[in-house]
Protein backbone atom coordinates (compact mmCIF):
# COMPACT_ATOMS: atom_id res chain seq x y z
CA UNK A 1 0.00 0.00 0.00
CA UNK A 2 1.01 3.56 -0.64
CA UNK A 3 1.69 5.41 2.64
CA UNK A 4 2.59 8.71 0.85
CA UNK A 5 1.15 11.48 0.46
CA UNK A 6 2.04 14.43 -2.33
CA UNK A 7 3.12 17.30 -1.18
CA UNK A 8 0.46 20.06 -0.76
CA UNK A 9 1.50 23.51 -2.56
CA UNK A 10 -1.37 25.39 -0.28
CA UNK A 11 0.03 25.05 3.06
CA UNK A 12 3.01 27.44 1.54
CA UNK A 13 1.49 30.64 2.22
CA UNK A 14 2.76 33.98 3.25
CA UNK A 15 3.43 37.42 2.60
CA UNK A 16 3.55 38.46 -1.62
CA UNK A 17 6.83 39.99 -2.72
CA UNK A 18 8.35 40.56 -5.94
CA UNK A 19 11.32 39.05 -4.85
CA UNK A 20 12.06 35.84 -3.19
CA UNK A 21 12.21 37.14 0.27
CA UNK A 22 9.93 34.68 2.19
CA UNK A 23 9.94 30.48 3.03
CA UNK A 24 6.85 30.10 0.83
CA UNK A 25 8.79 31.45 -1.85
CA UNK A 26 11.77 29.15 -2.08
CA UNK A 27 9.99 26.09 -1.27
CA UNK A 28 9.46 24.02 -3.95
CA UNK A 29 6.83 21.02 -3.47
CA UNK A 30 7.81 17.96 -5.50
CA UNK A 31 5.33 14.99 -6.09
CA UNK A 32 5.68 11.40 -6.02
CA UNK A 33 9.08 11.24 -4.42
CA UNK A 34 11.02 12.30 -7.70
CA UNK A 35 14.00 13.04 -5.27
CA UNK A 36 16.87 15.66 -6.68
CA UNK A 37 19.37 13.37 -7.62
CA UNK A 38 22.22 16.16 -8.03
CA UNK A 39 25.22 16.26 -6.16
CA UNK A 40 24.68 19.57 -4.64
CA UNK A 41 23.35 20.03 -1.08
CA UNK A 42 19.80 20.28 -0.78
CA UNK A 43 17.62 20.05 2.38
CA UNK A 44 14.96 17.46 2.00
CA UNK A 45 11.91 18.42 4.05
CA UNK A 46 9.37 15.39 4.87
CA UNK A 47 5.97 15.31 7.64
CA UNK A 48 5.04 12.19 9.43
CA UNK A 49 1.37 12.55 9.93
CA UNK A 50 1.46 9.52 12.13
CA UNK A 51 -0.17 9.24 15.97
CA UNK A 52 -0.44 5.35 16.45
CA UNK A 53 2.93 5.57 17.92
CA UNK A 54 0.88 7.84 20.65
CA UNK A 55 -1.85 6.27 21.10
CA UNK A 56 0.08 3.24 22.46
CA UNK A 57 1.97 5.29 24.83
CA UNK A 58 -1.34 6.25 26.24
CA UNK A 59 -0.82 10.80 25.14
CA UNK A 60 -3.62 12.80 23.74
CA UNK A 61 -3.82 11.87 20.17
CA UNK A 62 -3.88 15.06 17.21
CA UNK A 63 -0.04 14.67 16.57
CA UNK A 64 -0.94 13.72 12.42
CA UNK A 65 -1.94 16.97 11.89
CA UNK A 66 1.64 18.51 13.06
CA UNK A 67 3.44 18.30 9.49
CA UNK A 68 0.99 20.76 8.14
CA UNK A 69 0.73 23.36 11.10
CA UNK A 70 5.00 23.67 10.95
CA UNK A 71 4.73 24.32 7.16
CA UNK A 72 1.73 27.16 7.48
CA UNK A 73 4.15 28.92 10.43
CA UNK A 74 7.20 27.94 8.84
CA UNK A 75 5.81 29.71 4.71
CA UNK A 76 5.30 32.66 6.25
CA UNK A 77 8.96 33.67 7.72
CA UNK A 78 11.77 35.57 6.49
CA UNK A 79 14.44 33.56 4.49
CA UNK A 80 18.28 33.43 4.83
CA UNK A 81 19.47 31.05 3.42
CA UNK A 82 22.09 31.12 1.13
CA UNK A 83 20.22 31.22 -2.23
CA UNK A 84 21.72 28.48 -4.05
CA UNK A 85 20.56 26.06 -0.97
CA UNK A 86 17.37 24.33 -2.19
CA UNK A 87 14.56 23.68 0.38
CA UNK A 88 11.98 20.44 -1.10
CA UNK A 89 9.51 19.55 0.13
CA UNK A 90 8.60 16.01 -0.87
CA UNK A 91 5.31 15.43 1.52
CA UNK A 92 4.10 13.42 4.19
CA UNK A 93 3.82 9.77 5.13
CA UNK A 94 0.88 8.34 6.81
CA UNK A 95 -0.16 5.79 8.59
CA UNK A 96 -2.60 2.89 7.44
CA UNK A 97 -4.89 1.29 10.14
CA UNK A 98 -2.14 1.11 13.05
CA UNK A 99 0.15 -0.12 11.12
CA UNK A 100 2.87 1.71 12.57
CA UNK A 101 5.25 -0.61 11.31
CA UNK A 102 5.27 -0.19 8.13
CA UNK A 103 4.73 3.48 8.44
CA UNK A 104 8.61 2.98 9.94
CA UNK A 105 10.06 0.94 6.86
CA UNK A 106 9.13 3.51 4.50
CA UNK A 107 10.32 6.44 6.54
CA UNK A 108 13.54 4.49 7.08
CA UNK A 109 14.22 3.80 3.25
CA UNK A 110 13.33 7.78 2.46
CA UNK A 111 15.56 8.99 4.50
CA UNK A 112 18.11 6.06 3.66
CA UNK A 113 17.73 7.81 -0.33
CA UNK A 114 17.79 11.32 0.99
CA UNK A 115 21.39 10.69 2.95
CA UNK A 116 22.77 9.15 -0.06
CA UNK A 117 21.23 12.13 -2.58
CA UNK A 118 23.37 14.85 -0.72
CA UNK A 119 19.97 15.95 0.98
CA UNK A 120 19.87 17.45 4.61
CA UNK A 121 16.46 15.54 5.84
CA UNK A 122 14.47 17.35 8.02
CA UNK A 123 11.25 15.36 9.39
CA UNK A 124 8.32 16.96 10.91
CA UNK A 125 6.25 14.93 13.42
CA UNK A 126 4.27 13.67 14.06
CA UNK A 127 4.14 11.09 17.29
CA UNK A 128 8.30 10.82 18.65
CA UNK A 129 8.33 7.02 17.42
CA UNK A 130 9.20 9.00 14.23
CA UNK A 131 13.09 8.94 16.12
CA UNK A 132 13.32 5.14 15.85
CA UNK A 133 12.95 4.67 11.55
CA UNK A 134 14.64 8.28 11.29
CA UNK A 135 17.12 6.69 13.68
CA UNK A 136 17.98 3.66 11.93
CA UNK A 137 18.43 5.23 8.19
CA UNK A 138 21.33 7.49 9.65
CA UNK A 139 22.90 5.20 12.22
CA UNK A 140 23.25 2.84 9.03
CA UNK A 141 24.56 5.18 6.44
CA UNK A 142 26.95 6.60 9.24
CA UNK A 143 28.02 2.88 9.74
CA UNK A 144 28.11 2.96 5.74
CA UNK A 145 30.99 6.02 5.78
CA UNK A 146 33.17 4.61 9.06
CA UNK A 147 31.37 7.34 11.34
CA UNK A 148 30.37 7.74 14.08
CA UNK A 149 27.12 9.15 15.08
CA UNK A 150 25.81 10.86 17.96
CA UNK A 151 22.00 11.27 19.11
CA UNK A 152 21.17 14.31 20.63
CA UNK A 153 17.18 14.71 21.79
CA UNK A 154 15.97 17.62 23.63
CA UNK A 155 13.12 16.52 25.34
CA UNK A 156 11.21 16.18 29.03
CA UNK A 157 11.50 12.16 28.58
CA UNK A 158 14.48 9.80 27.73
CA UNK A 159 12.14 8.04 25.18
CA UNK A 160 13.97 4.72 26.51
CA UNK A 161 10.32 3.00 27.93
CA UNK A 162 10.45 -0.84 26.26
CA UNK A 163 8.11 -2.73 23.95
CA UNK A 164 4.24 -3.22 25.14
CA UNK A 165 3.39 -6.56 23.38
CA UNK A 166 6.10 -6.05 21.05
CA UNK A 167 5.17 -3.17 19.82
CA UNK A 168 7.08 0.37 19.56
CA UNK A 169 5.41 3.40 20.55
CA UNK A 170 6.29 6.68 20.73
CA UNK A 171 8.09 6.41 23.88
CA UNK A 172 10.29 3.80 22.95
CA UNK A 173 12.53 4.77 19.81
CA UNK A 174 15.45 5.08 21.89
CA UNK A 175 15.21 2.04 23.73
CA UNK A 176 14.69 0.23 20.21
CA UNK A 177 17.61 1.84 19.01
CA UNK A 178 19.83 1.22 21.47
CA UNK A 179 18.84 -2.30 21.01
CA UNK A 180 18.95 -2.82 17.80
CA UNK A 181 22.65 -0.65 17.19
CA UNK A 182 24.78 -1.12 20.87
CA UNK A 183 27.75 -0.58 19.57
CA UNK A 184 26.61 2.53 17.88
CA UNK A 185 24.51 4.18 19.93
CA UNK A 186 25.42 7.28 21.71
CA UNK A 187 22.63 8.97 22.97
CA UNK A 188 22.92 12.79 24.79
CA UNK A 189 19.13 13.77 25.96
CA UNK A 190 18.70 17.34 27.41
CA UNK A 191 16.16 18.45 29.62
CA UNK A 192 14.88 15.00 31.28
CA UNK A 193 12.31 15.56 34.01
CA UNK A 194 12.55 13.52 36.75
CA UNK A 195 8.56 13.67 37.22
CA UNK A 196 8.26 12.14 33.75
CA UNK A 197 10.41 9.50 34.00
CA UNK A 198 10.87 6.85 36.62
CA UNK A 199 14.03 5.24 38.42
CA UNK A 200 13.54 2.11 36.07
CA UNK A 201 14.01 4.85 32.65
CA UNK A 202 17.10 6.71 34.86
CA UNK A 203 18.44 2.94 35.10
CA UNK A 204 17.80 2.06 31.40
CA UNK A 205 19.80 5.05 30.46
CA UNK A 206 22.74 4.37 32.79
CA UNK A 207 22.14 0.78 31.21
CA UNK A 208 22.85 2.37 27.81
CA UNK A 209 25.12 4.44 28.69
CA UNK A 210 23.50 7.35 27.61
CA UNK A 211 24.29 10.87 28.96
CA UNK A 212 21.62 13.29 29.90
CA UNK A 213 21.35 16.71 31.47
CA UNK A 214 18.06 16.86 34.01
CA UNK A 215 15.56 19.93 33.86
CA UNK A 216 17.20 21.74 36.88
CA UNK A 217 20.28 21.79 34.85
CA UNK A 218 18.91 22.75 31.60
CA UNK A 219 18.20 26.41 32.35
CA UNK A 220 20.53 29.48 31.18
CA UNK A 221 22.05 30.23 34.42
CA UNK A 222 24.30 27.05 33.94
CA UNK A 223 25.26 27.58 30.67
CA UNK A 224 28.44 27.10 31.13
CA UNK A 225 28.32 23.43 32.70
CA UNK A 226 25.49 22.82 29.40
CA UNK A 227 28.25 23.70 26.88
CA UNK A 228 30.95 22.08 28.36
CA UNK A 229 29.01 18.62 28.33
CA UNK A 230 27.55 19.26 24.80
CA UNK A 231 31.24 19.76 23.76
CA UNK A 232 32.00 16.57 24.96
CA UNK A 233 29.17 14.42 23.51
CA UNK A 234 30.28 16.33 19.80
CA UNK A 235 33.86 15.80 20.28
CA UNK A 236 33.42 12.14 20.37
CA UNK A 237 31.36 11.79 17.24
CA UNK A 238 32.01 12.70 13.56
CA UNK A 239 28.23 13.16 12.86
CA UNK A 240 24.77 14.41 14.57
CA UNK A 241 21.36 13.69 14.51
CA UNK A 242 19.33 16.09 16.13
CA UNK A 243 16.11 14.83 17.62
CA UNK A 244 13.69 18.18 19.42
CA UNK A 245 10.56 17.08 20.85
CA UNK A 246 8.48 20.09 21.49
CA UNK A 247 7.36 19.05 24.72
CA UNK A 248 10.42 19.68 26.32
CA UNK A 249 10.16 23.15 25.90
CA UNK A 250 7.90 24.49 29.17
CA UNK A 251 3.91 24.69 28.18
CA UNK A 252 4.11 28.32 28.60
CA UNK A 253 5.76 28.30 24.74
CA UNK A 254 4.55 25.35 23.67
CA UNK A 255 0.49 24.05 25.03
CA UNK A 256 0.29 22.33 21.86
CA UNK A 257 1.87 18.67 22.40
CA UNK A 258 0.85 15.25 23.80
CA UNK A 259 2.22 15.65 27.58
CA UNK A 260 2.65 19.40 28.21
CA UNK A 261 4.48 20.06 31.04
CA UNK A 262 4.80 23.34 32.66
CA UNK A 263 8.38 22.88 33.44
CA UNK A 264 10.17 22.56 30.97
CA UNK A 265 12.84 24.06 29.25
CA UNK A 266 12.71 27.87 27.76
CA UNK A 267 13.43 28.69 24.07
CA UNK A 268 16.53 30.45 24.73
CA UNK A 269 18.50 28.07 26.53
CA UNK A 270 17.26 25.30 23.24
CA UNK A 271 18.50 27.66 20.84
CA UNK A 272 22.07 28.64 22.12
CA UNK A 273 22.33 24.62 21.88
CA UNK A 274 20.99 24.88 17.78
CA UNK A 275 23.50 27.64 17.54
CA UNK A 276 26.24 25.44 19.43
CA UNK A 277 25.44 22.23 17.14
CA UNK A 278 25.34 24.15 14.26
CA UNK A 279 28.99 25.84 14.96
CA UNK A 280 30.03 22.08 15.09
CA UNK A 281 29.66 21.34 10.92
CA UNK A 282 28.75 17.93 12.17
CA UNK A 283 25.10 17.85 11.92
CA UNK A 284 23.54 15.89 8.75
CA UNK A 285 19.93 14.72 9.97
CA UNK A 286 16.97 16.64 11.92
CA UNK A 287 13.50 16.14 13.18
CA UNK A 288 11.03 18.40 14.88
CA UNK A 289 8.39 16.03 16.71
CA UNK A 290 5.31 16.01 19.00
CA UNK A 291 2.94 19.24 17.85
CA UNK A 292 -0.22 18.49 18.15
CA UNK A 293 -2.60 21.35 17.16
CA UNK A 294 -5.50 20.18 18.67
CA UNK A 295 -3.99 21.94 21.96
CA UNK A 296 -2.14 24.61 20.76
CA UNK A 297 -3.23 28.21 21.17
CA UNK A 298 -2.83 30.87 18.73
CA UNK A 299 -0.55 28.73 16.82
CA UNK A 300 2.49 29.32 19.68
CA UNK A 301 3.64 25.22 19.34
CA UNK A 302 3.52 25.70 15.91
CA UNK A 303 4.87 28.65 15.64
CA UNK A 304 8.10 27.87 17.79
CA UNK A 305 8.27 24.62 16.03
CA UNK A 306 9.20 26.45 12.76
CA UNK A 307 11.42 29.11 13.94
CA UNK A 308 12.98 26.22 15.48
CA UNK A 309 13.93 24.12 12.22
CA UNK A 310 14.30 28.17 10.39
CA UNK A 311 16.93 29.00 13.14
CA UNK A 312 18.40 25.69 12.70
CA UNK A 313 18.72 25.39 9.43
CA UNK A 314 19.66 29.04 9.36
CA UNK A 315 22.46 28.79 11.29
CA UNK A 316 23.66 25.11 9.91
CA UNK A 317 23.90 26.89 5.94
CA UNK A 318 24.68 29.94 6.58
Amino acid sequence: MNLHQNPSPSQWSGRKSKQVEYWHQAVRTLPNLAFDSSSSVKVGMMGYSGEEGVRRNQGRLGTGEGPAAIRKCLGALALHLPENLPVLDYGDIFTWDGDMESSHQVIEELTTQLLRSNHFPVWLGGGHDLAQAHGRAVIRHCQENEKKLGILNMDAHFDLRPLVEEKGHSGSPFYQLATSFPKDFRYLALGIQRAANPKSLFQAAENFQSKYLVMEDFRLQHWEYIEEQILWFLDQVHAIYLSVDMDGFSSAYAPGVSAPSPMGFDPEVAFKVFDLVAKSKKLISLDVVELNPAYDQDQATARLAARSVEYILRKNFG
